[in-house]
């Protein structure tokens, strides 16, 4: 049951953040503008390409306060991630369980490698 409830999960989860895609893509945009303009606008001298890098850059704040629910879907792909790695996790452990011997053998080299 417990599985069938975590591929469930996982399902809606592949869902949100293949649905957020392209409002992270977005994002990504977005920011890399917003870092670009405020660069340049630290960088110009003179007072029209600063105002003109300003624009720039609120426009793009703009944009990425609009992308937000970007942020849903990288939320997503974050917990997909870590429910994989502890997925992972517990398979190797059940595969290592089978030899009651072969923990201890590790865990004694462990202490050997500390001393």
């Amino acid at each position: 049951m417990k599985k069938v409830l975590m591929f469930g999960l996982a399902v809606i989860l592949i869902m949100i953040a293949l649905g957020s895609i392209g409002h992270i893509i977005g994002m990504a945009i977005s920011l890399t503008l917003v870092y670009f303009s405020v660069k340049q606008f630290l960088k110009t001298p003179s007072l029209w390409g600063k105002i003109f890098w300003a624009m720039v850059g609120v426009c793009s704040l703009f944009a990425v306060l609009a992308s937000l629910p970007a942020l849903a879907g990288i939320l997503a792909i974050c917990i997909l991630y870590v429910g994989y790695k502890h997925f992972k996790k517990e398979e190797v452990a059940e595969v290592k369980s089978e030899d009651p011997f072969e923990s201890f053998e590790q865990q004694w080299n462990e202490l050997k490698k500390n001393y």
